[in-house]
């Protein structure tokens, strides 16, 4: 999280101190509408930078998953720009049209409009001076599209693939307001650091709207595969699917992901890989358990034979560190990334000393049989939760488990609320902030 936060704030203060360089918030004299004049620039600026940077994110780029610590992290910032954006874009849009709207009911009133100074403009700004009105309408209809599209993807009940069909509009109106920022922007800018990086944001986003329109994104790690089995559990409602895929996937290490297209009108879903990667046999495997709309169809969708689209494999949930400990904690489907580690383990034996916690509310003796299996090949001490049964885990149950836990790693895959409450916990009793991972595996 720290990654990403530092990036989030890096970006937005760089952009803002480009354009303090070029203006200000404080113009002489400071009235009303010279101030309306310099923060509707300055809102511009930092709005469209923010969605031409949600764009660059949302085509998926490998470089920046690294130092971002994975692809969820990624959707995470995504999601916090998207916000941020939507927030300035108000403001942007309440300090242009709102105004118009206040001096037409008498609240203000507009001071008389300058005369032209008598200064010859080139050819390119008397253009962009005649463009100015279309520019204002386009730009408030975009506005409002964008407004609409992003709250559909903030509400969790709108079915995936509304929003994925949806949330492809938003760079169609980001195309319009790349217009509209090149008439509207002030002139003098595009001469200045905050104009070329503009210019540059304006590019990205450009070409990263394009790669969504005509679904490029990921084209490259996309790989075809057949399903070859297929295993329900049905006392924790999972399916478990093992794929066999043809030449072109480069490998993964456990605890990564990968997006699975198995109905092309549904689109790609993420999903946990659950098994270690053997080149010689090529299969992955996938645990998914009916959480949602489509997830809860699987069953019934899925078919030994069927071909499949994967595509990845992303994130850095990849228990990475050379601490004599590790303490592993898997709530309900988050126990999928430890399952592939389980099954690397048993493989390639570690020297670490592993403790598992897995808390699962439902219960199939099957698959716990199968977990206990997996945690004895790999020589992990694996200790099943039932809340029903058992209460729930506390964090004073870990510890007095594994006393050794403040020189431990701790990484959790799960609810996201039940991780960042054992955060807190933690690292308020003296675990250092870098030995806590958590898969933050939400993509909206």
């Amino acid at each position: 999280m720290k990654n990403i936060k530092v990036a989030f704030w890096v970006f937005l203060l760089s952009l803002s101190l480009l354009w303090l360089l070029a203006d200000t918030l404080m113009p002489n004299p400071f009235t009303y509408f010279s101030f309306r004049t310099v923060f509707i620039q300055y809102t511009g600026v930092i709005g469209m930078g923010l969605m031409s940077l949600s764009l660059l994110l949302a085509v998926r780029p490998k470089w920046m998953e690294r130092p971002l610590k994975g692809l969820d992290k990624m959707y995470r910032l995504h999601k916090w720009i998207g916000i941020t954006g939507l927030v300035v874009s108000i403001l942007h849009w309440w300090w242009a049209q709102g105004s118009k709207w206040m001096v037409g009911w008498g609240w203000l009133t507009h001071p008389p409009r300058k005369p032209p100074s008598g200064e010859s403009l080139s050819q390119l700004e008397q253009w962009l001076n005649s463009q100015r009105g279309l520019a204002e309408t386009i730009g408030e209809w975009a506005f409002y599209a964008v407004v609409v599209l992003i709250t559909l993807a903030l509400v969790k009940s709108f079915p995936y693939h509304l929003f994925r069909k949806t949330h492809k509009w938003l760079a169609v109106a980001y195309l319009t307001l790349v217009y509209h920022t090149l008439v509207l922007t002030e002139f003098e800018y595009w001469t200045q650091p905050v104009g070329w990086v503009m210019a540059i944001l304006l590019l990205i986003g450009t070409l990263a709207t394009f790669l969504v329109l005509t679904g490029r994104v990921g084209r490259k790690r996309k790989v075809q595969g057949t399903i070859k089995s297929i295993t329900t559990y049905p006392g924790v409602r999972v399916v478990e699917g093992c794929i066999q895929l043809e030449n072109g996937w480069q490998g993964h290490v456990p605890g990564q992901f990968a997006f699975l297209t198995s109905k092309n009108s549904e689109g790609t879903h993420p999903y946990t890989i659950a098994s270690a990667w053997n080149p010689d046999e090529r299969d992955l495997t996938f645990i998914v358990k009916e959480l949602g709309d489509w997830t809860q169809q699987l069953q019934n969708w899925l078919n030994v034979g069927m071909p499949v689209s994967i595509e990845g494999p992303y994130g850095c949930f990849d228990f990475n560190d050379t601490l004599a400990h590790q303490i592993w904690v898997g709530a309900g489907v988050g126990i999928t990334p430890f399952i592939a580690r389980m099954n690397y383990l048993s493989q390639f034996r570690g020297q670490q000393n592993i403790d598992l916690f897995h808390v699962t509310s439902d219960y199939d003796q099957r698959a716990i049989d199968k977990i206990t299996a997996d945690a004895k090949a790999a020589n992990i001490k694996l200790h099943i939760i039932v809340p029903p049964k058992d209460g729930r885990l506390t964090p004073e149950q870990i510890r007095a488990a594994v006393p050794a836990w403040r020189s431990a790693s701790l990484w959790f895959c799960g609810p996201i609320a039940f991780g960042r409450s054992l955060r807190n916990n933690f690292l308020g009793q003296g675990l250092p902030s870098g030995n806590y991972h958590q898969e933050l595996f939400e993509m909206r």
